[in-house]
């Protein structure tokens, strides 16, 4: 048990005491204070708590009396045929990384204890799993697909379950995941026997019929306003000609020179073709997206910790769930979905005490849905210009007038020396420019933009079908259908990517929806958002685009029949 000095982490358990010593923690942070202050160890618990609050440490002090109760080690598990192997307490994440930091976080806070944490996601050897299941583990950290696939092996035993804790719930059912979560917890021992604790960056309905259905008699903590983003984040907004979108990045990035920055795309193409143009310009950067195996996901993670890398390109479904370092900017080089969505990319940054800038690159045409559905009261958008050379060359030398103010100090008397010889043939003007060009030639140049031309959409036309691009459309009722490039049925407007086109069999008269109809085409053709391309809602039937080189095999994966919705049949386009 903990003897040290007083911690003002009041009502923690004692074993925990320690490690949160050890890791330096001194002063918890608004959500672990919340969690303490309940001081009911057998409460149910519905947290909204913004990604980067401390909320892995708030659960896991949450439910240190649930599962050790009065002791302060674990009894280890008992051995031999017959005897109960489940875990104590089961924590479910959205994503693989996400379940790797989790179980991190758990592994130092209960070092003191015994705690063994397992961890059960996809991209990872299932066989090795169901060893380690076997052997007791006290914690189980995974993902959705990863544990019902183990529950329905008998891997997974959750007879002996405590409590179970669903982290980023709201990412969950973002990513389709509902069928997989109510799975779970309808095999989990019921209420008293069993907590439940939720946390969520925000509340919204699904949500709140989750936690009514599942849990009993929930406390609410709410310790940041629904969907409002840091207070140590700023927010920019800056207008763009769609074709200077390239040279922005380029430029907000070496105006920053962060020592780290997250660039989200919309799509896995994206993020390839960004990748490479800012490497051909020099940048230290790495991408993460959907295609990438556990080994190279796992390898540029590392050059970001590193310092290897200080650029990381990724898609919204790559990046949930990352933890970085140093990351002081975010870049939305495609603008996210909705407000919600913008506040999940942003909240990257921003954390534990430390400022951070997100910037959004605005499509002139796109300025409309910016103010209407990405700005707030609570979350003001500083609207701006793109860095130009001019603007960078300033930063660049006020740099580097901070960085030589520190390395002066640091001169011996032989570098003094061959100062004063040089300076007695060259003057100080000559020094200091050649000095300015040769630190600034390292860097990257600067990339030229053409000034903005304003233009506004026309509005739709009474009467014109509903139409929905989650790939980072303004949300708008289009004027159009699904448009039919040259390339074929399907082909984006202006796109670089084709898509071929779907139907489902129900439409405006059966309250089609793009909020259940976005979740449902991707678990029926085993895809992500990204491969969704525009949503048009008909008064029968929807269409729906799909890209072309995932077209193949959501075809062949939407055409199994699903129990969960007999009635609804995705079809190709005659």
């Amino acid at each position: 048990m903990y003897e040290g000095p007083l911690m003002p982490f009041l009502g923690a358990h004692p074993s925990l005491l320690r490690a949160l010593v050890d890791r330096g923690l001194t002063e918890p942070t608004a959500v672990q204070r919340a969690i303490l202050e309940v001081g009911d160890p057998s409460a149910d618990l519905m947290v909204s708590a913004q990604t980067g609050s401390g909320k892995t440490v708030a659960f896991g002090l949450a439910i240190a009396p649930t599962i050790l109760g009065e002791l302060e080690r674990f009894v280890p598990p008992p051995r031999g045929p017959g005897a109960p192997h489940g875990p104590l307490a089961l924590v479910v994440t959205p994503t693989r990384e996400l379940a790797m930091q989790v179980a991190r976080e758990l592994t130092w806070l209960y070092a003191a204890t015994g705690a063994t944490v397992a961890t059960c996601v996809g991209g990872m050897d299932p066989q090795r799993e169901r060893y380690v299941l076997n052997r007791g583990p006290q914690f189980v950290v995974g993902t959705p697909g990863r544990l019902c696939d183990h529950l329905e092996r008998g891997a997974l035993v959750l007879s002996q379950l405590k409590v179970i804790v669903l982290d980023e719930a709201d990412e969950m059912l973002d990513m389709g995941f509902r069928d997989e979560l109510e799975r779970i917890l309808q095999g989990t021992p019921a209420p008293p026997a069993r907590r439940t604790l939720l946390f969520s960056a925000t509340i919204p309905p699904g949500i709140a019929s989750l936690a009514k259905r599942y849990q009993r008699d929930a406390i609410r903590l709410a310790t940041a306003g629904d969907a409002q983003p840091h207070a140590d984040i700023t927010y920019q907004a800056i207008p763009i000609r769609p074709a200077d979108r390239v040279a922005a990045t380029i430029n907000i990035l070496r105006y920053h020179e962060a020592p780290g920055a997250l660039v989200f795309c919309a799509t896995r193409d994206g993020v390839q073709l960004l990748t490479d143009e800012l490497a051909a310009r020099g940048f230290a950067v790495v991408a993460l997206s959907g295609e990438l195996s556990q080994r190279e996901r796992t390898s540029a993670l590392a050059q970001l910790r590193d310092g290897r890398a200080r650029v990381l390109v990724a898609t919204d479904v790559a990046a949930r769930g990352l933890d970085l370092p140093d990351l002081d900017l975010v870049i939305h080089a495609d603008l996210p979905q909705n407000r919600e969505v913008m506040i999940h990319r942003s909240g990257r940054t921003g954390r534990a005490g430390r400022k951070g800038t997100s910037v959004l690159l605005v499509p002139v045409q796109r300025r409309g849905f910016v103010e209407r559905i990405l700005a707030g009261k609570t979350s003001p958008l500083v609207w701006g210009s793109p860095p130009t050379a001019d603007d960078i060359q300033r930063r660049d030398v006020a740099r580097l007038d901070a960085e030589l103010a520190k390395e002066i100090g640091e001169l011996d008397d032989r570098a003094r020396a061959h100062g004063r010889e040089l300076a007695a043939r060259i003057s100080a003007e000559e020094l200091g420019a050649l000095l300015v060009r040769s630190r600034l030639a390292l860097a990257p140049p600067a990339a030229p933009i053409q000034p903005i031309i304003e233009s506004r959409p026309r509005a739709p036309r009474a009467g014109e079908p509903r139409s929905f691009s989650p790939r980072g459309g303004d949300g708008r009722e289009s004027p159009r259908g699904p448009t039919r490039g040259p390339r074929g049925r399907g082909a984006s407007e202006g796109g670089s990517e084709a898509y071929a086109l779907f139907k489902v069999n129900v439409g405006r008269r059966g309250n089609a929806d793009p909020k259940w109809l976005i979740p449902l085409l991707c678990r029926r053709g085993d895809i992500d958002r990204q491969a969704i391309g525009r949503i048009v809602v008909l008064p029968g039937e929807t269409h729906v685009e799909i890209s072309r080189r995932h077209a193949a095999a959501f075809a062949a994966a939407a055409a199994r029949p699903d129990p969960r919705d007999k009635k609804i049949k995705i079809t190709p386009a005659e």
